[in-house]
């Protein structure tokens, strides 16, 4: 099958979930973390790209849990927020490690561990070569990382929005693919189509803000290796939405 149109400024959001170790349970395995270094480090170079990354923290602490159990919300939804500086730093030293210059930027003041969320600054970053780790979502309770994503990809004039998504959930499906086995995965989809049938591909904020920016979503899963180079080369891999 043909390729897909290879972008050249893209913005990965990519869940902290990834980041665990599915066998021992721990919410940060190394190797993981490697691995997924190593990719983005291979891919960019070999393609070429502006590339960076929003990271969710959902393997640390998610809002909603906190909330469905009694805790106030802005506050549980703050303590993930800080808990996707942990896996931004965590995916920092890996790639420098490897020696891929790396900026987190946090959408929360804590200069004595990130720089500042600057627009400017991330695109200046974007073009000297460094990948850039966007980090506490947009700094306000209530937004999902999937939402924030997409407001730095149109805030960074981002050509695509990656959503790699984790647990052998390939693309976007017809229905739950891990409840009904007659689901179906879509090759491209609209935001309508998204929208109307209440696919739940990314949090819903996040398509209505995508559809009206005219920024096109790829829905892949990152956690095969080599599925995220495949996806950033423009294979026809997972689903675009569009």
């Amino acid at each position: 099958m043909a390729e897909r149109r290879r972008a050249k400024r893209v913005v990965l959001k990519m869940s902290g979930e990834a980041l665990a170790s599915p066998e021992s349970g721990e919410p940060i395995d190394a190797a993981i973390v490697e691995r997924i270094a190593r990719e983005i480090v291979d891919a960019r170079a070999e393609l070429d790209l502006e590339l960076a990354v929003m990271i969710g923290g959902g393997n640390i602490w998610r809002g909603s849990t906190g909330a469905g159990a009694g805790m106030d919300r802005a506050t549980s939804d703050t303590m993930g927020m800080l808990g996707t500086v942990i896996n931004a730093l965590a995916l920092q030293d890996a790639l420098e490690r490897q020696c891929q210059p790396t900026r987190v930027l946090t959408a929360i003041h804590m200069a004595e561990v990130a720089e500042p969320y600057i627009r400017r600054r991330a695109i200046r970053h974007l073009e000297k070569g460094r990948v850039v780790l966007f980090a506490a979502g947009m700094g306000n309770p209530y937004f999902t990382t999937d939402t924030s994503a997409a407001l730095r990809a149109a805030e960074i004039e981002a050509d695509l929005l990656y959503k790699g998504t984790h647990g052998g959930v390939d693309g976007v499906y017809s229905a739950d693919p891990r409840v009904d086995p007659t689901a179906t995965r879509f090759e491209e989809i609209s935001f309508m189509d998204v929208v109307s049938k209440d696919l739940r591909a990314l949090d819903l904020t996040a398509i209505t803000f995508c559809k009206d920016n005219g920024l096109p979503i790829l829905v892949f899963d990152l956690t095969p290796p080599g599925n995220l180079r495949r996806a950033l080369s423009g294979e026809r891999i997972g689903t675009l939405v569009r």
